[in-house]
């Protein structure tokens, strides 16, 4: 089977086509490297030599969609790693933009000033996809090598050789090397602390925290209405040896605290970007206290199959945030250069978002829901979703439970909802264009929450435009009981700038107009 991709088109230009995608993203999955995955294989097993990848016409980030069986988050990030999945991602997606700025007329890349190209080394995708893909190893190697494994099939099934390590800036295989070492190098040491190593000699723990976070709050006491309360959760796993799952109970910690320490592309300081504080949380004023008590209460009463659906969607990093650019280059009918400039415009949007977004959650370490729930009602019984199978019942507010996992961060500012609105301004600035035109399939009983249960029937989750998408991202929070009303409509705001500053930034490179 040849898998060969459309001629280029010139541009995100104005053909588009309705999507549906029922797959894991060439994005998540090329971030990853899934450790078994081979290129334009079957379901479930390696691709064989007859599946030929066309380098003159094809589209790696597209058509490089490794179709192994399993989801790809599977062993490789937790559920509420989303600064580290932001992190590492974007790291893979400057290198796309570095390696393949050497054969665009203008582009000069980001951590990488490599010579420009002869325009006839571009005449075809040959040269950009052997470029990108040496580039995409090369920050595989040198920020995940456990991962490695799947990438190196990758390319040897595709006939490239992972060990090749040249430099020479007048091959493809040379400038995505050097592209993606330079990626490494510039990330290794931004303040992510990804080795673990600082203020430690031996002994570090990747992405620990550095700054010295302590919770005003203890996990089985809230003194303080006000502030984040880490929650205890358990976390499933076999224990003993024994054949079957037993839960082990732990306790949060915020994740990452120090990614505000990050240095960001289109800023020096997240400080300047304001957020009122979360007075809507601020206990000693009741009444609006109450009211976003009561806001998370009737949404939890109120859950229908399709808002299970999207919130478990959403909290999806890997599908609700990470396909629906994937989903907008098809859609948009982009060429290779089109894909990696949409893609790296909203990778930056996200970046610096996040940056900001974790700044102001350490700044006002607010309160999430089910510690709210707990201290304005106590052992009284609301009305809410009373836990798998059970539907909407009477229960203790002190043992209320969200239908998402609670995310081990602040509430305020929202990170999903930052992230939906920063990507969707990126996507709709660089594209001239609100429209998305995805339609993702939800099957019956697929649920994560409620495996078998939900959704009762097979439903469908259109987003027509970004602005809908963007709205059903802020909404899904709450239906989710992780976030309140007013944080996520807050956050919206917040994060949409980020997507204009990343169009602003990214065209200057796509143009050449940048200072070294």
């Amino acid at each position: 089977m040849t898998i060969s991709g459309p001629s280029p088109v010139s541009g995100p230009g104005p053909r588009r086509r309705s999507v549906v995608l029922g797959g894991v993203s060439a994005a998540a999955l090329a971030a990853w490297g899934h450790s078994g995955a081979a290129a334009a294989g079957r379901p479930g097993r390696p691709a064989e030599p007859s599946d030929e990848f066309d380098f003159d016409t094809g589209n790696f980030i597209r058509d490089l969609v490794p179709r192994a069986a399993g989801t790809p988050d599977a062993g490789v990030f937790g559920p509420m790693d989303a600064s580290i999945l932001i992190w590492t991602t974007h790291a893979l997606q400057t290198s796309w933009f570095d390696a393949l700025a050497p054969y665009h007329p203008t582009a000069v890349g980001v951590h990488s000033r490599i010579p420009r190209r002869p325009a006839r080394e571009a005449a075809t995708n040959r040269n950009k996809n052997i470029a990108g893909l040496h580039a995409w190893y090369q920050v595989r190697k040198g920020l995940d090598p456990e991962q490695l494994q799947g990438m190196r099939e990758l390319m040897t099934t595709l006939g490239l050789d992972p060990d090749d390590e040249s430099a020479d800036l007048t091959t493809p295989v040379g400038i995505g090397n050097t592209a993606g070492k330079a990626i490494v190098k510039a990330r290794l040491h931004d303040g992510m602390n990804h080795l673990g190593d600082v203020g430690r000699t031996f002994n570090g723990r990747p992405y620990a925290d550095y700054t010295g976070y302590r919770s005003v709050n203890r996990p089985d006491e809230l003194t303080n209405p006000s502030r984040w309360q880490p929650a205890i959760h358990p976390h499933r796993r076999r224990v003993g040896g024994g054949p079957g799952d037993k839960a082990v109970w732990v306790t949060q910690r915020f994740v990452t605290p120090q990614l505000r320490l990050v240095k960001a592309h289109t800023f020096r300081d997240p400080a300047r970007f304001r957020l009122v504080p979360p007075d809507h949380t601020d206990h000693t004023d009741r009444r609006r206290y109450k009211r976003s008590v009561d806001e998370i209460l009737e949404a939890s009463a109120g859950l229908t199959d399709e808002q299970k659906a999207k919130a478990e969607f959403f909290d999806n990093k890997f599908l609700g945030i990470g396909q629906s650019t994937y989903a907008a280059a098809v859609s948009h009918d982009l060429d290779l250069d089109g894909w990696v400039h949409l893609f790296f415009t909203a990778s930056v949007a996200q970046f610096d978002d996040l940056i900001a977004a974790w700044h102001q959650k350490a700044r006002y370490d607010a309160v999430r829901p089910f510690s709210a729930v707990g201290h304005v009602y106590g052992s009284r019984k609301v009305s809410a979703w009373g836990g798998p199978g059970k539907g909407t019942v009477r229960v203790r507010a002190d043992e209320w439970a969200s239908y998402l996992p609670v995310g081990d961060h602040p509430d305020y500012p929202s990170g999903s909802t930052t992230l939906c609105a920063a990507e969707a301004q990126a996507a709709r600035r660089y594209l001239r264009s609100d429209v998305l035109d995805w339609t993702w399939p939800v099957p019956a009983g697929s649920g994560l929450t409620e495996p078998g249960l939900v959704p009762a029937k097979d439903i469908e989750l259109r987003y027509r435009t970004w602005t809908d998408f963007v709205d059903d991202c802020a909404m899904s929070r709450v239906w989710g009981g992780v976030h309140f009303k007013t944080t996520t409509e807050r956050s919206i705001r917040f994060g949409t700038q980020f997507g204009d500053m990343a169009h602003e930034f990214v065209q200057r490179h796509i143009k050449g107009d940048v200072r070294d």
